[in-house]
């Protein structure tokens, strides 16, 4: 027995030397460049088949093979990645959502060349680099640690790496070359990569798909040391590793024992889903880049052309049929992406777990192998499996209340691969199943006509998605999610919706593959598939609806009608190529094509001009564009210019209606902090109705903290947080906006998809405002009733964005307006108009906090100033006798 242990820990040593060099290379690539390689497997498998080529085909010594391969080739990938496709992204200080997607753009772009070069089947020649004893290679993994680790730690380089990571601007105005730090950690994490997989590739089956799959699924070692700590992650790979190899000796028995024999072969697996679900995560910014222009609408031209081209393969026949009958099937698994990520700003990895969920649930259904059903027939038993497979959103729609962007990408990736591992890749769930065709749709091409109504049903689904209060909710949701909840979304909700909803129809799509294949293939739904599904969807248009269904056309037309591999090279092309082109080729290309339009149009000259004015008089008194000072004109702030008139007294007043009578907000001995930072120590602040509250310090007195703390942003440690005398420390941001808490963002918060008159609306309707009038209103009160009202947000200058969020959180009707530096970006005249305003609002009733570092505008607007320092209170009273004080103590931001 200790015989049997002693070689089963030497296999696991072996095994977790391999994944710590992985976990190496991820570790130093992310502390340089702060990107995650989802491209790491990718590029251990192209060297792990360029040293194949080099010493089997082409008969090159093992030594020179390896040196090419290891010294020249490998750590040349990642400079090229560094200078042609991470570096742009770097400069254009684009979202980590962009880097990401560029990240999964080279892995399938390398996948793709890959099969193309050296085809799908798997090779079993690969040379031994390194003898199987495990010595060699964790003297190489711990050598690798232990180097790496006294560089980071006590060198010049090291310094200047930690600095990059931290703030790459500020380290480059320091003097350090950021480019240089950047090529060399992509150098080495591109080393490691090729040693992993040459290592690797004489002991498992080399692939184009299998080994970047597997190089992955050890991203766990990574992640489990929080991305930085590199003795952690080779312990880590070491001991699970060990593990692994020692669960080999266990023969369970009973009705689990596949499960737990399947667990105990796939460790690295588990502790990919415990680091990503369970862990502390990883990254915390935003999910996908916000948009920048509102959504275009699709021409109904390009439509009907693809209207014409989805009935052509009714005239088809033979193969060419048969090949068309997988595109509408695809179609739908895409428009799941649509729905999660294009609509709903999430990041899903996962999307081909349940696309092949629904093939299998609908193969067992008919079969009548599901337990505790019986046997339906096939179109009843896809329609079940939707039913079956949705609820199962939640396996990613649950942590994605709570993570974001680089962790969002982690959980989902975890669960696709934990379903392909453990259902999929497992004889138990898959043995022995058929797939047939509905009654009286046996033929390619009626079951075309079916697929064709399943895609109808499908694109209404996601319309109706768009439209309406959820969709603008969706929308919202995606363009600035602390803004949408501000504004009254219920966010976890809405995640939760988006995720059910992809479900449902990548089951719908999955089924409807696994018929036209007529089989349940589990290939197809492989998570690499899934990478490349993703990708193709982004770069072709997240938001799109028509982009999904040209993307379904590309991927399979290219693979059926060309070499396989084609369509994944160009789909990773076009993907690397996203920090070329902001926003993506696809906006890339109608931005040229809009630009290219606005050349052609004519132009008069002056005397055409001249002319025009003198046939169309009525264009001189056209209204001038509406800014903040123009609030005359509307009618709201004040009619004296045209008649003489006194100008309403707030929003109330201006429909004629009695002042509201607010509850106070107030804290009491709050307390908040940050890790072990104390950002705030026993505050007790008051906000009266029908007053305004100015809180003033430097910064980092804790001013933000404690306006998060009351709009439910951030949860204190101790104290309390009261509406009138009703406790809400606990209560999350949109349940305080439906309580008439409404705030506005030191950082525009606004909606760029969304004209002026939606973002307004989304307020109104997540306030649960059910007078009509309450949009129009707030659009008056603020100068928005014009023709701006119709134009993007993305379009709008500071001054009138500043206009569109406060009328936002005024179309909620709130009692309590909570203010971020509401000046911000404004001119003189723009904040002389803003303070007439928050006069009215003050006047009709509404508690007023405002936190800001314009002292004239807080003198002249506030009734009580609270002054902080150091997160502590240390003056209160009214402006006259504080703001003397305070100056001494005020930093202007």
């Amino acid at each position: 027995m200790s015989s049997l242990t002693y070689d089963l820990t030497l296999a696991g040593l072996a095994v977790g030397s391999a994944a710590a060099l992985s976990g190496i290379g991820l570790v130093v690539t992310y502390r340089a460049t702060g990107v995650l390689n989802f491209a790491h497997g990718a590029i251990a498998m192209v060297c792990a088949y360029a040293l194949r080529q080099c010493v089997v085909e082409w008969g090159w010594p093992l030594w020179a093979g390896a040196a090419v391969t290891l010294l020249v080739l490998a750590p040349g990938i990642g400079m090229a990645l560094e200078r042609f496709v991470f570096r742009p992204l770097a400069v254009l200080g684009s979202d980590p959502a962009q880097t990401l997607v560029a990240s999964i753009g080279v892995f399938v772009l390398l996948v793709g060349g890959a099969v193309l070069l050296w085809g799908q089947g798997a090779r079993d020649d690969a040379p031994e680099l390194v003898s199987a004893e495990p010595w060699g290679q964790l003297a190489v993994a711990l050598l690798l640690a232990a180097g790496v680790g006294a560089v980071i730690r006590w060198t010049r380089f090291g310094r200047e790496l930690r600095a990059v990571v931290d703030d790459r601007q500020l380290a480059v105005l320091g003097g350090v070359d950021a480019d240089r730090v950047a090529a060399a950690g992509w150098a080495f994490g591109s080393f490691t990569a090729g040693l992993t997989g040459v290592l690797l590739a004489p002991y498992v089956r080399l692939d184009p798909y299998g080994m970047p799959l597997l190089v992955m699924e050890v991203v766990a070692v990574a992640v489990a040391a929080r991305m930085r700590s590199l003795p952690v992650a080779v312990l880590t790979a070491l001991a699970i590793g060990v593990a692994q190899s020692q669960l080999t000796r266990l023969h369970p028995t009973g009705w689990g024992a596949p499960l737990l024999q399947a667990v105990s072969t796939n460790l690295f697996v588990v502790a990919l889903l415990i680091a990503a679900l369970a862990l502390p995560r990883v990254g915390t910014r935003d999910a996908l880049p916000r948009s920048a222009t509102a959504r275009v609408p699709t021409p109904p031209g390009a439509w009907i052309v693809a209207m014409v081209l989805f009935l052509l393969p009714l005239g088809f026949a033979g193969s060419d049929l048969h090949t068309s009958v997988q595109v509408p099937a695809l179609g739908v698994v895409l428009l799941s992406l649509v729905v999660v990520t294009g609509r709903g700003g999430q990041i899903s990895l996962g999307q081909a777990a349940y696309a092949g969920l629904g093939a299998l649930f609908t193969a067992l259904l008919a079969a009548g192998s599901f337990p505790g059903l019986p046997r339906l027939p096939e179109l009843a038993a896809l329609a079940l499996a939707v039913v079956l497979v949705a609820p199962l959103g939640l396996l990613t729609g649950w942590p994605a209340i709570s993570r974001r962007g680089l962790a969002l990408a982690l959980a989902t990736f975890a669960v696709g691969v934990g379903v392909s591992r453990f259902v999929f890749a497992q004889p138990y769930a898959i043995s022995g199943l058929s797939l047939g065709r509905p009654a009286g749709f046996d033929g390619d091409r009626a079951y075309y006509a079916l697929e064709l109504t399943l895609l109808a049903a499908a694109l209404l689904t996601t319309w109706l998605l768009r439209r309406g209060r959820t969709g603008r909710a969706l929308a919202a949701m995606r363009d600035h999610e602390s803004g949408a909840s501000a504004a009254g979304v219920q966010v976890p909700s809405l995640k939760l919706l988006a995720f059910v909803s992809g479900a449902a129809l990548a089951a719908l799509g999955g089924g409807m593959l696994g018929m036209g294949l007529r089989a349940f293939d589990p290939a197809a739904y492989d998570p690499v598939r899934g990478l490349l599904w993703f990708a193709a969807v982004v770069v072709l248009g997240a938001d799109s609806t028509l982009g999904a269904l040209v993307a379904a056309a590309l991927l399979v037309g290219l693979d059926a009608g060309a070499r396989g591999g084609v369509a994944a090279a160009l789909i990773g092309i076009l993907a690397v190529l996203v920090g070329r082109f902001p926003g993506g080729p696809y906006e890339a290309l109608r931005t040229a094509a809009g630009s290219l339009r606005l050349r052609r149009g004519a132009r008069l000259t002056e005397v055409g001009v001249r002319v025009r004015r003198r046939l169309r008089p009525t264009e001189r008194g056209a209204a001038p564009r509406p800014t903040l000072t123009g609030l005359t004109a509307s009618g709201v702030a004040g009619q004296e210019a045209a008649d003489g008139a006194q100008p309403p007294q707030g929003p109330n007043a201006a429909e004629g209606r009695a002042p509201t009578h607010a509850p106070e907000l107030s804290t009491h001995h709050l307390q908040a902090r940050y890790d072990n930072f104390t950002a705030l120590d026993d505050i007790t602040v008051t906000v009266h109705p029908g007053q305004v509250t100015a809180i003033i310090g430097p910064n980092g007195a804790g001013k933000s903290t404690l306006f998060h703390c009351l709009a439910g942003t951030h949860r204190p440690a101790h104290g309390q947080v009261l509406l009138g005398t009703r406790d809400i420390t606990r209560l999350p941001a949109h349940a305080r906006t439906r309580l008439g808490i409404a705030r506005t963002f030191q950082q525009l918060a606004v909606f760029p998809s969304l004209t002026v008159a939606e973002n307004v609306r989304v307020g109104a309707e997540q306030g649960r405002i059910r007078d009509p009038s309450a949009v129009e209103r707030a659009l008056r009160l603020l100068g928005l009733d014009g023709p701006v009202r119709a134009l993007p947000a993305a379009d709008l200058p500071t001054g009138t964005l500043r206009r569109v969020e406060l009328a936002r959180a005024l179309a909620g009707s709130p009692r309590v307006l909570l203010l971020d530096e509401p000046a911000a970006g404004l001119d003189t005249a723009e904040v002389t108009a803003l303070a007439r305003i928050l006069k009215a609002l003050a006047a009709d009733g509404t508690a007023l906090l405002v936190v800001e570092h314009d002292l004239d505008l807080v003198a002249d607007l506030a009734d009580t100033v609270y002054v902080m320092a150091a997160g502590r209170i240390v003056a209160s009273g009214p402006p006259d006798r504080v703001l003397g004080a305070a100056g001494s103590r005020e930093a202007p931001a």
